[in-house]
C-alpha cells in the first residue's frame, strides 16, 4: 500500500522537481523559437530568463493551490480516492507537456507545470495523512517517514531519467516533461486494490465493518483489537464535532499550540535552505574542478545523498523519537550552514576551501533528510484528531511551498543557520515527544500549554476528551 500510493503521490513532488534542471537550454531556446515564429520577435536574453522563472516557479503556485484543496478533498472523497482522483490534474499536465512542442506553444508547458504542481501538493498533504492514519501505532513514525523517502527517490529518478543519455536531450525534453505519468499510471492500477483508512472509514463514514475489513488487512488480527479500541476512543472524542475549516484551528484555543508547532516547523522546513543547497551545487562543484559536462553525474549524488539520510531516519524514528530526529537534523544544519559561510569567506586565500564547501553540500543534505525532510510530515496526523487534521494538513501544507530568497554574497547561509537554530530551540523547549502515544496522552501534553494559568475542564475538547464513560461504551462496542 505503501509503495502503490507513494509512487504516485509524494515521489511527484521530487521529480517534477529534479527533470526541470536537464532542459533549461533546450526550453529556452523553444520559448525564443516560438516568439520568433508567431510575432516575429527577437528576445533578449533576459526576456527569455524572465519566461523561463514563470514556468519554473509556477510549479509552487500549483502547490500552494493543491495544499488548500487537499483538506476539502479528502473529507468528501476519503484518502485514498483522493490520490486516486488526483491523477486527473497528473495526467492532463503531462498530455500538455508531450504535445507543447508539435504546438509550438510555451504556454502549455506553463498550464501543465501548474497541474503537476496542484497535483504535487494534493499528495504531499493527503498521502502522509492516509499512512498515519492506516499505519499501527508502533510503525506509525516510519509508515509516514516514507513519504519522504519518496520524495527523496523521485529526486533521484528525476535526475537519472533527465541524464543526456536518456531523455535530457534536445530530441526528448517535451517526453521528460510527461514522463511523469508512468509513475500515476502504476498508482491507478494497484492503489484501488488496497482499502481506505480505517479511521475515515468509522470515523467519517460510520462504517464499522468496513474498517474492521481495513484493519485486518492492514495490521493481521493481533494488532486489530488494539487499534479498533483506539480509534472507537477517538471516535467518542469528538462525537458530534464538525469538521474545522483552517481559520476554526486559528480561532480554537485547544488546539494553538499543536498549530503553531506545526506551522513553526513546515515554515523551517522550507526556510532552512536545502533548497538553495542543490541550486548551489553546480557552482560549488565547478569551482572544485569538476569540468562542466560532468557536473550533471555528480549532481545525482546530492539526490542519493537525501534518499540515503530519509532510508537512515525512517530506521531511527521509532527508536530515538520525533524530537530527537528534528533538533538533531536542525542543529547539524546549524553547524553545517556556519562552516558554508566560514569557507566562502577564506575561498580566496585557503586553496581546499572549495571542496570543504563542497563537503558541506552533502553534509547539509544528509542533515536535512535525517531530521525535518523525514519527520515534519508526520506531526499533523499524530498531534490533530480526526475532525481537525484535514485543516491542519491544509495550513502546514500552505507553509511547505513558501521559500527565502536574497543575495547576501558571502554571509547567504547565515539566515539559514538562524531559521535551523531558533527551530531547534523552539522543538526542544515546546514540542513533546509523540513516539508510540495515543491521540489523548499527546492532547493531554499540549493542554498543559494550551491552558496554562486556566482551568482546562473549560475546554470543550477536554469536556470531551474526558468522559469515561462514554469512551468506555464505545470501547465495549
Amino acid at each position: 500500500m505503501v509503495a502503490s500510493a507513494a509512487i504516485g503521490g509524494t515521489l511527484q513532488y521530487g521529480y517534477n522537481l529534479a527533470i526541470m534542471n536537464a532542459p533549461t537550454t533546450f526550453i529556452q531556446t523553444f520559448i525564443n523559437e516560438t516568439f520568433l515564429e508567431r510575432w516575429d520577435i527577437q528576445l533578449e536574453d533576459y526576456q527569455v530568463t524572465l519566461v523561463w522563472t514563470i514556468i519554473v516557479s509556477i510549479f509552487s503556485l500549483g502547490g500552494f493551490t493543491g495544499a488548500f484543496i487537499a483538506g476539502p478533498m479528502t473529507i468528501r472523497f476519503g484518502r485514498k480516492n483522493c490520490l486516486l482522483l488526483n491523477n486527473i490534474f497528473l495526467m492532463s499536465g503531462a498530455f500538455l507537456a508531450v504535445t507543447s512542442r508539435a504546438a509550438g506553444s510555451f504556454e502549455m508547458i506553463i498550464i501543465s507545470r501548474v497541474l503537476v504542481g496542484i497535483n504535487a501538493g494534493i499528495s504531499m498533504n493527503v498521502q502522509p495523512m492516509y499512512f498515519g492514519e492506516s499505519a499501527p501505532k508502533h510503525l506509525r513514525g516510519a509508515i509516514s517517514l516514507s513519504s519522504a523517502v519518496f520524495t527523496a527517490f523521485g529526486v533521484v529518478l528525476g535526475q537519472v531519467v533527465g541524464l543526456r543519455e536518456i531523455l535530457g536531450s534536445e530530441s526528448c525534453w517535451h517526453y521528460l516533461l510527461a514522463s511523469n505519468a508512468i509513475p500515476g499510471f502504476i498508482q491507478l492500477l494497484t492503489l484501488p486494490w488496497f482499502p481506505e483508512s480505517p479511521r475515515y472509514l468509522l470515523i467519517d463514514r460510520e462504517d464499522k465493518e468496513a474498517c474492521l475489513d481495513a484493519l485486518r488487512r492492514l495490521h493481521g488480527c493481533e494488532g486489530q483489537s488494539s487499534e479498533l479500541d483506539e480509534i472507537l476512543a477517538e471516535q467518542a472524542q469528538i462525537k458530534g464535532m464538525p469538521h474545522s475549516r483552517p481559520w476554526d484551528l486559528i480561532r480554537d484555543q485547544a488546539v494553538r499550540w499543536q498549530l503553531f508547532s506545526v506551522i513553526v516547523v513546515s515554515s523551517a522546513m522550507q526556510l532552512c535552505g536545502n533548497d538553495s543547497i542543490y541550486f548551489y551545487a553546480s557552482y560549488v562543484f565547478k569551482e572544485a574542478g569538476i569540468s562542466a559536462d560532468k557536473v550533471q553525474y555528480v549532481t545525482i549524488g546530492t539526490g542519493s545523498c537525501e534518499f540515503t539520510a530519509c532510508i537512515m531516519c525512517n530506521l531511527l524514528i521509532e527508536r530515538k523519537g520525533r524530537r530527537f530526529m528534528l533538533m538533531g537534523g536542525f542543529i547539524l544544519m546549524t553547524v553545517w550552514a556556519i562552516v558554508f559561510t566560514i569557507a566562502l569567506s577564506f575561498e580566496q586565500s585557503i586553496s581546499w576551501m572549495p571542496y570543504l564547501r563542497m563537503t558541506c553540500i552533502f553534509t547539509y543534505i544528509l542533515s536535512f533528510g535525517m531530521g525535518p525532510a523525514g519527520v515534519t510530515g508526520v506531526l499533523p496526523t499524530e498531534i490533530f484528531n480526526q475532525s481537525a487534521r484535514p485543516a491542519a494538513y491544509t495550513i502546514a501544507g500552505s507553509m511547505m511551498w513558501i521559500n527565502l530568497s536574497y543575495g547576501l554574497k558571502d554571509y547567504c547561509f547565515v539566515p539559514f543557520a538562524t531559521v535551523c537554530l531558533l527551530s531547534a530551540v523552539y522543538v526542544g523547549m515546546f514540542l513533546p515527544e509523540t513516539k508510540g502515544k495515543s491521540l489523548s496522552a499527546i492532547t493531554a501534553e499540549f493542554h498543559k500549554l494550551n491552558f496554562k494559568g486556566l482551568d482546562p475542564s473549560h475546554s470543550p475538547e477536554c469536556q470531551a476528551m474526558y468522559q469515561p464513560g462514554e469512551v468506555c461504551h464505545s470501547t465495549a462496542l
